[in-house]
């Protein structure tokens, strides 16, 4: 079917039952920013690909909303499909909410309790409310629309080694029972794929690129559950939790445990995260609002992971800068595209000890391409790569010692005078937001604009944060950190920067038509002196690879940035000497790395 033919088929059932609205996001039941393709249904609908968005489908018209990312690739993706892109952020587009409400004002709005938020499910009743209309739990009436809908994953799950965690489950569950007593609660309910891996240090492949066990958990005083897809649990794993402590239920028992909840049981859950579904069947239950604990106990990584981080990113490296070599001695002198770029560096981290897979789908954009932020080469788009121009490449590796995500923007010949101001424009925006000595206390808030400064003063910006946290062996996006200018409901721009977290500096320029740059290092948030005027921090960069002088102007640096690029380039060399196969390769990475 065309998505006209989508939208109309997925239309007519719904006015029957009397929906002048309806909302599918781009959501599963756990709150997961990846999802496995089974939830893929707004991408099935509308099809436009991207991570973000929101599909409101009316009686007669229908709107796609996503952010300043997906701009350019949802216009190009919706174009002819009879599908609205709303610009969110922009001047004159609504939110969702107030929407849907529209649309439904005086009858019905719907969406799916299992796929939102019990907070989101309030907000949005309370707007469809004050619109004389109400909200309805529709269900998941995909599977008879979607004929060839993916099936629910079934990949094995594996425990991770203490040697890889560094703290035991039993550890893990004493500190979120000691979160739970601190808030006077008997259960905690977690539906968060990440916060449940981290916890019971299990892992498994059942989100594309994302190492996460479709399940549930419970945490009692003296007890913990684990609800699964029982065949995706051997004997051994089984045993394994349960030595800790945690019993292994069926994945869909979870309803009928939480309904079965003794009345007035004090259960802390994060209801921004918890689905409506779920949040229903603790009715009887006295549900205590918190964060999830394991969402910051995980954010700070402790220092056998950090050890492990850093070996991480040094093989990640080396296969960043083997493939640099290559574009550079082989760009116009043998036929390459943006795909088989992207499988070269494959190639290249495959041959690193412990490597996984990919941590996201891998951006290889020239030219043009790049200014779309969060593009897919596809066979439709693939561009060949000449010896001229600017290549993107934000890419990561799940490794046995964690994720990581880089990004590089590769001069592939000749570039422009306004290219290279704009490359060196990021570059000493990354430097200086690197670079930071603050007091405890600050947020991403606060660091902010140390790296959107030298951008913000060429009059540009860049539509997304400058930053988020990074799990190990775990999502590449993982909060609560992050580097944002300004608040969004969604995140959690407040949250103090601690020793050990870890977080991604990467500005960058899109110019549509033209070219996009970006230059991404993960950093780790560290302790420096300490004295009367409190705790300063820094951050010590882990990402291992250099940074392409070929499109730097020095004398657009001042000499504060060229001595960090200086002793950054020093440690790569330092670094990755070693890694280097043959005298030419490393005769090269000294000249890559060189001083300006």
């Amino acid at each position: 079917m065309s998505i006209q033919e989508r939208v109309a088929a997925f239309r007519q059932p719904r006015a029957k039952e009397n929906k002048a609205a309806v909302f599918v996001p781009t959501a599963d039941s756990h709150a997961s920013e990846y999802i496995a393709d089974h939830f893929k249904t707004r991408q099935w609908l509308c099809g436009f690909t991207g991570s973000a968005g929101t599909l409101v489908v009316g009686r007669q018209e229908a709107a796609l909303f996503t952010d300043g990312r997906y701009f350019i690739q949802a216009e190009r993706q919706l174009a002819g499909s009879g599908v609205t892109l709303m610009r969110m952020g922009t001047p004159g587009v609504p939110e969702v909410e107030d929407y849907v409400a529209g649309l439904a004002a005086g009858a019905t709005g719907g969406v799916d309790y299992r796929v939102i938020s019990e907070k989101f499910a309030t907000k949005l009743s309370g707007v469809l409310k004050a619109h004389q209309a109400k909200l309805a739990d529709t269900g998941d009436w995909f599977d008879a629309l979607w004929t060839d809908r993916p099936p629910m994953p079934t990949a094995p799950a594996f425990r991770l080694d203490v040697q890889y965690a560094g703290r035991s489950t039993a550890d893990k569950l004493a500190a979120i029972r000691e979160a739970m007593r601190e808030a006077g609660a008997q259960l905690h309910v977690v539906n968060v794929l990440d916060d449940i891996a981290w916890t019971l240090n299990v892992r498994g492949d059942d989100v594309h690129c994302t190492p996460v066990v479709m399940s549930y958990l419970t945490v009692g005083q003296t007890d913990a559950v684990w609800y699964v897809d029982m065949q995706k649990v051997d004997a051994k794993l089984a045993q394994s939790l349960a030595d800790e402590g945690v019993t292994v239920a069926p994945y869909d028992a979870i309803d009928a445990a939480l309904e079965a909840v003794a009345p007035g049981t004090a259960v802390m859950a994060d209801t921004g995260k918890l689905t409506a579904r779920l949040c229903a069947a603790l009715k009887a239950a006295q549900i205590i609002e918190r964060p999830n604990p394991a969402m910051r106990m995980k954010a700070v990584k402790n220092e056998v992971e950090l050890c492990n981080l850093r070996r991480a990113h040094v093989r990640d490296g080396v296969a960043v800068t083997r493939l640099m070599y290559w574009l550079k001695r082989n760009v116009g002198h043998m036929p390459m595209t943006e795909r088989s770029v992207e499988e070269k560096l494959l190639d290249l981290r495959k041959e690193q000890e412990g490597f996984l897979s990919p941590s996201f789908d891998t951006i290889c954009a020239y030219r043009s391409n790049a200014a779309m932020m969060h593009y897919k080469a596809t066979e439709a788009t693939d561009a060949e790569l000449e010896p001229r121009d600017l290549l993107l490449i934000d890419s990561g590796g799940q490794y046995l010692e964690g994720t990581t995500d880089i990004t590089r923007t590769f001069a592939l010949g000749e570039v422009t005078r306004e290219q290279k101001q704009h490359f060196t424009a990021v570059l000493c925006s990354m430097l200086n937001l690197a670079h930071a000595k603050f007091l405890h206390g600050c947020t991403g808030l606060n660091l902010d604009i140390l790296s959107r400064g030298p951008i913000w003063d060429l009059g540009i910006d860049y539509r997304c944060g400058t930053g988020h946290g990074v799990g190990y062996l775990l999502s590449v996006h993982e909060g609560p950190n992050g580097f944002r200018w300004h608040r969004s409901p969604t995140r959690s721009e407040d949250t103090v920067l601690e020793a050990g977290m870890v977080t991604t500096d990467e500005p960058g320029i899109y110019i549509e038509g033209s070219h996009g740059i970006r230059t991404e290092n993960e950093l780790v948030c560290v302790e420096l002196e300490k004295n009367e005027y409190g705790q300063f921090m820094g951050f010590e960069p882990i990402t291992c690879a250099p940074i392409d002088l070929d499109a730097v102007i020095p004398e657009q640096m001042n000499a504060r940035q060229r001595e960090w690029l200086n002793a950054y380039h020093a440690f790569v060399r330092e670094t990755l000497m070693d890694f280097m196969q043959g005298e030419a390769e490393k005769a090269w990475l000294c000249q890559v790395t060189r001083a300006i």
